[in-house]
């Protein structure tokens, strides 16, 4: 099946993680090995990186072309990595319990959370990097949802937006 066009140049927006905010997030979710973690757009695989350390499953979902073939470049001899090409919205999310781990585009963010606290999903918990203001609107309507902390600007390279950790959990 080939992998979905992608949409127009204008349109890919990246708030790339730094190296050392990845690792912490990472280190913060407290996965184990042979947990089933989703990294949602994962760019070029920051949190990857420190997710596949951890001896889970990682899948790496990623749409823009470029960035997929760095993670394919990237993780090659990786067993633990699958990298995945498809758009968030037409992921079809795991059926087992999984974990999400992740700096999705930030204007797909409530959709991304629509979809992973849906009844029939199996998520077990999400930690995910959010704009402040998804954050406050989720905490409010979704259970289980709270924030772990804040991110500041130099937590994102280039110097990103205010930004939190967004934990969700079932």
């Amino acid at each position: 099946m080939p992998a979905p066009a992608a949409p127009p140049a204008r349109f890919w927006g990246w708030h790339r993680l730094a190296d050392g905010a990845a690792r912490r997030l990472v280190a913060d979710a407290g996965i184990r090995p042979g947990d089933l973690v989703l990294d949602l757009g994962a760019g070029t695989g920051a949190i990857t990186r420190h997710l596949a350390a951890t001896g889970a499953r990682v899948l790496a979902v990623e749409l823009h072309p470029a960035r997929v073939a760095e993670l394919h470049r990237r993780f090659a001899g990786c067993a633990n990595v699958e990298v995945v090409r498809t758009d968030l919205d037409r992921l079809r999310l795991p059926t087992r319990p999984f974990r999400v781990v992740a700096n999705p585009p930030f204007g797909l963010t409530t959709s991304v959370v629509r979809r992973l606290t849906a009844p029939r999903s199996a998520l077990i918990r999400a930690d995910l990097v959010v704009p402040v203001a998804t954050a406050a609107r989720w905490q409010r309507s979704a259970a289980g949802a709270r924030v772990a902390r804040r991110l500041p600007s130099h937590a994102f390279s280039p110097p990103g937006p205010p930004a939190v950790v967004l934990v969700l959990e079932r």
